[in-house]
């Protein structure tokens, strides 16, 4: 495949498609969706590495099929902080991010209800990819807004500076590619 990066995650090899950020960056794409086996072996380990929580955050959307597979193999729930209001949720209450892969800012949301999921509880913010942070810091925002008390930060990816974090749980290295 032409302009590719090929890596190993999880003990699986794949091969990212290199997409422009910008005309002096090129980022890997990560995607998760569709791909059943990946999805199962990235939990699988993360896991092993996250200490104990009692749910999971993520953002919507391409957090999602990792969050419920870790919920679904450590028995624990999870929690999706959604991009709009929905019709069903009673006083949201919201954070604004600015991610690497938007183009513009985004508001995360999480109902009444689901805040009160996290309220005291040790909340572990999972996502696909860590990059410039502000995807987590928005979840942390939310969890502190909740009440809740974060008991780590996971992704499958760390990218760029991310790589170089200590604070947060990450399976594999995803390089930047300069031009």
């Amino acid at each position: 495949m032409a302009n590719t990066y090929k890596m190993k995650i999880a003990g699986l090899e794949r091969e990212l498609m290199r997409c422009p950020l910008n005309d002096k960056i090129d980022i890997a794409a990560f995607i998760m969706f569709s791909d059943v086996e990946l999805t199962v072996a990235c939990a699988e380990e993360l896991l092993k590495k996250c200490g104990e929580f009692d749910i999971i955050l993520t953002a919507e959307s391409k957090g999602i099929p990792l969050a419920y597979e870790m919920a679904r193999q450590s028995g624990k729930n999870y929690v999706v902080a959604r991009k709009s209001v929905k019709l069903y949720m009673t006083d949201p209450i919201s954070v604004t991010v600015k991610s690497i892969t938007t183009a513009a800012e985004q508001t995360l949301y999480l109902s009444k209800e689901k805040a009160e999921l996290l309220k005291g509880k040790k909340v572990l913010l999972v996502d696909d990819v860590i990059s410039t942070g502000e995807s987590l810091n928005a979840l942390e925002k939310l969890t502190a807004a909740a009440e809740g008390n974060i008991a780590g930060e996971a992704a499958v990816l760390a990218e760029g500076d991310a790589a170089d974090r200590d604070d947060i749980i990450f399976l594999e290295k995803l390089p930047l590619f300069f031009k």
